[in-house]
């Protein structure tokens, strides 16, 4: 990086961890120092909620506005449709336009929550491309969008190229995700004044594409930034836990699941984490992430707390903190732990504690229960299980909490 931005916006991305590549970053810088810099990040509906993989862009768009910018965050109620072929082995499941709706409705909880909306200068707008994707001509949009791409060039791009090298089937419908995507961009630099475009650095050649036909279409200069994509210290993928995905909605993972995801942290990523997801000063980031021996577990208590008063509030934070201290310090057995709810009829019917482990999601497969018992990594009301059998009415009548590890619990009650 030859210039040394001067702007507080790039200034934090560089200094906290987010920034990647830019498109012209002495350009961009001078834009954001000039005025208010309109930009967005695009959000395909493919689930009923976003998850920890989006967070740390959530956090950019909420770092610009910190510092003077706008916001924009981009539903793609339109491109969904589609379904974006990047870095992926198969097509995406299409979706109906009612499973799109239902998905952007579970997005919005998160994005208010984060994100100052409104009719300010620097307030965000949430828009929804389907809103001029869906009135698109073809023969038109072709002939006026379509001449500036060069298929030689779509298909160099390596989230492309990865998929052909493969010999994967990539379909036409996916092919033209990323002409739809240039023209999103378009768009939205035509509607409202958008400057940059940022994502995750597997979208650069998709940016790159909106950068390239803007110019050749309305001849404006317009920026793109790309954020690293985040993996463990460990090599594993940002956002995936053992019980899967690392849900951002209250309804699809309980603020303590969330907390305790945050407390589980491996210590070489405890400075880095605290820098991108949370607020606290960069300098308190690092002294907490140099703290040595059992002093990092406050460190990860801290993140912990901090990101989920972001999402879910202080009152939140305060009782999950408080559960995982009744249940790991006292023995107890803590009002906010994850809750399953089984049927008398189900227990008398046959049921297995190895499939009452699946059914919690504290392992995948019933054979995974009988190896987490085998290795006598399972528990039931603190007592070790070594081996499958039937439980009782009775026994689920006074409740159970099932444990795998050593941090992860489920309450059990009859219903």
């Amino acid at each position: 990086m030859t210039h040394q931005p001067k702007s507080d916006f790039l200034s934090v991305l560089i200094e906290r961890g987010y920034y990647a590549d830019c498109t012209n970053l002495e350009t961009l810088d001078k834009a954001l120092l000039d005025g208010v810099v309109p930009a967005y990040i695009g959000y395909d509906a493919t689930a009923a909620s976003l998850h920890v993989g989006h967070l740390m862009n959530i956090m950019v768009l909420r770092w610009l506005q910190k510092t003077g910018g706008k916001p924009i965050t981009l539903m793609g109620g339109g491109t969904t449709k589609v379904g974006d072929p990047s870095f992926r082995s198969e097509e995406r499941p299409l979706l109906t336009p009612d499973q799109i709706d239902r998905n952007i409705q579970g997005f919005k909880g998160v994005f208010d929550r984060l994100i100052a909306y409104g009719d300010g200068p620097t307030d965000a707008l949430m828009l929804n491309n389907a809103e001029w994707l869906d009135q698109l001509n073809y023969l038109d949009f072709l002939r006026d969008i379509g001449r500036h791409f060069s298929v030689n060039r779509m298909l160099s791009f390596e989230s492309v190229k990865s998929r052909l090298d493969r010999e994967q089937s990539l379909s036409f419908l996916e092919f033209n995700y990323m002409i739809l995507q240039a023209y999103d961009f378009l768009e939205l630099n035509r509607r409202y004044g958008c400057l940059l475009q940022m994502g995750g650095s597997d979208q650069w050649g998709n940016i790159v594409n909106g950068i390239d036909l803007t110019r050749r279409v309305d001849g404006t200069e317009i920026f793109g930034l790309t954020t690293p994509l985040l993996t463990t210290s460990d090599g594993r993928k940002m956002g995936k836990s053992q019980g899967g995905a690392v849900w951002l909605n209250g309804e699809m993972l309980s603020p303590y699941e969330f907390w305790q995801f945050w407390r589980n942290t491996t210590d070489a990523d405890v400075e880095r984490f605290l820098k991108l997801y949370t607020e606290l000063p960069v300098r308190e980031c690092e002294r907490l992430g140099n703290l040595g021996g059992a002093e990092i577990n406050l460190a990860k208590i801290v993140l912990a707390n901090e990101v989920t008063t972001l999402l879910h509030g202080a009152d939140a934070a305060k009782a999950a903190e408080r559960t995982a201290r009744e249940v790991f310090e006292s023995g107890g057995v803590g009002d906010d732990l994850p809750t399953i709810v089984v049927s008398s009829a189900q227990v008398e019917a046959g049921l297995a504690n190895t499939a009452l482990f699946v059914q919690a999601g504290l392992a995948a497969s019933g054979k995974e229960a009988k190896r987490l018992f085998s290795e006598r990594g399972a528990r039931i009301n603190d007592e070790v299980v070594t081996e499958s059998r039937l439980l009782t009415v009775d026994e689920v009548q006074a409740g159970l909490k099932l444990t795998a590890g050593k941090k992860r619990h489920v309450l059990v009650r009859l219903g």
